[in-house]
This record gives C-alpha cells, sequence and structure tokens, in this order.
C-alpha cells in the first residue's frame, strides 16, 4: 500500500479504509493533506478490489477544518494560481460510495469533507460547525451547497452566520448523518455497514449513488429519465443476470462488478 505523509489507507475484504493522520493539529486539512486524500480516493476507485470507501480521523477529531496557518497569508491571486479546490471538486466525482465515520470536532473544511461522503455514522458527544464566519470569511469548499442542500436555507444561513456548535443530535434531525453510536463502537459500526455494502453488486451500487445524486439537481422529470437510463443500462451487466439467477434458483449470488 502506497505510503503518504498526512493519511494512512489499508484495503480489505472489499473495503478500502482512508484515516486523516494529523491528530496533534486535530486533522487540520492542509493543502498536501487533501491532495493526498483525493490521490487515495481516485486509486481505491479505479481498484477494482476496493467496493467501499471508508473515511476517517486519528485521535480525537475528524478535523479541525482548515489548516488556518497555511492561509492566513493568502490573497485573491495566489488562490486563484493555486486552484485549490479543484481537488475538492474531484472528490465529488468518486464513483464508488464514501462513508465517513466521524467524531469530536468536524470543523470547516473537516465538515466539507464530511460532507462529500454518501453516509456519516457518527461518535455521540461529535460536534459539528462552520466557525469560517468568525474569522471574517466563510466555507469555500462546497459547505454553503452542500449544507443548503441537506437541511435547507434557512438553517443553512442559521449555522453558517453564527458558526454554531451543532450537536450529532440535531445534525441527526435535520439529515446531515445516518446515526449515532458509541464512540468505542464508531468503526466497527462503519464497517460493518461498510462490508454490507461491498458485498452488494458493484455496478448497482455506483448507479445507485449517481442517480439519487442527479436527484439533487435535477428536476423530478429529468431526474426520473436519468434513472431509467441507468436502469436499463444496469440489464447489460453480469451482475444482474447472476442476481436475477441467484434468486431463481435459491442460492446466495455471486457479484463481480461485471
Amino acid at each position: 500500500m502506497e505510503s503518504f505523509e498526512f493519511i494512512e489507507t489499508s484495503l480489505a475484504d472489499g473495503v478500502a479504509s482512508i484515516v486523516l493522520n494529523r491528530p496533534r493539529q486535530l486533522n487540520s486539512l492542509n493543502r498536501k493533506m487533501v491532495g493526498e486524500i483525493l490521490q487515495a480516493m481516485e486509486k481505491f476507485d479505479r481498484d477494482p478490489d476496493a467496493r467501499v470507501i471508508v473515511l476517517s480521523g486519528k485521535g480525537r477529531a475528524f478535523s479541525a477544518g482548515a489548516d488556518i496557518d497555511e492561509m492566513s497569508q493568502d490573497d485573491p491571486i495566489r488562490l486563484e494560481l493555486l486552484n485549490q479546490f479543484s481537488d475538492w471538486d474531484r472528490i465529488a466525482n468518486i464513483k464508488k460510495p464514501i462513508i465517513g465515520a466521524v467524531q469530536g470536532f468536524v470543523f470547516g473544511g473537516g465538515f466539507e469533507l464530511a460532507l462529500c461522503c454518501d453516509s456519516l455514522i457518527a461518535a455521540s458527544g461529535t460536534e459539528f460547525s462552520f466557525p469560517e464566519v468568525n474569522l471574517g470569511v466563510m466555507p469555500g469548499a462546497g459547505g454553503t451547497q452542500r449544507l443548503t442542500k441537506l437541511v435547507g436555507r434557512t438553517k443553512a444561513l442559521e449555522w453558517i452566520w453564527t458558526g454554531e456548535r451543532i450537536p450529532a443530535e440535531e445534525a441527526l434531525h435535520h439529515g446531515v448523518i445516518n446515526r449515532i453510536v458509541a464512540p468505542e463502537l464508531l468503526l466497527e459500526e462503519t464497517m460493518k455497514y461498510a462490508t454490507r455494502i461491498a458485498a452488494q453488486p458493484p455496478l448497482a451500487i455506483r448507479l445507485i449513488k449517481d442517480s439519487v445524486n442527479k436527484a439533487v439537481d435535477y428536476t423530478l422529470y429529468e431526474g426520473m429519465q436519468y434513472e431509467r437510463k441507468n436502469f436499463y443500462l444496469l440489464f447489460a451487466s453480469e451482475d444482474q443476470k447472476e442476481g436475477m439467477s441467484a434468486f431463481v434458483e435459491k442460492r446466495k449470488p455471486e457479484y463481480k462488478g461485471k
């Protein structure tokens, strides 16, 4: 497995793992770290042995946000030339499921990274926040957009305007996360969920994610037309033949992602 400076990666039983590894800095995200996350995600997205990607953070925080020391002296021209958010745009293009296991602080850029996940499991006591307004700025890696699509305009404005900390229970109520578990069970429960998804037919899982993502932006009619094309496409797959044959023959299917 490839070696990185700020993350750790592994792959077993169809589940790829990416662990943020700057615990002393509460996994604050510098530009190189985001690049490493993207590099690992794209590698796993191409790897047929990886069916699900699990994203987690080492230590007492998932991520406390962007590395402010790195950003404090930036100016508009430097930011434009760096084009740092292009990596975030590419994370949105990952086709395989991304499951986030979050704990402690999920702030700023860490919250934006969590919102890039398709499912989120949070340890009890986890807090979410966009505190950028307290620094005279705002979320810039998709936070205003993804949060608004999840919780609606008025609640998103309240949370981003105030920079308040959102407890896991409130995040669950508003559909930001899927479930809350005890801290000591966070990785165990996340891996259990990931393993369940990894056992499903990979092509169907990918096209389900693709169709649901389109539902966020498309009209109902456009989304239904897109869904239909993906539905038809799956009937060209070996997995569809295997799944339906196994059902008729009353046996367990063996999916190959083809």
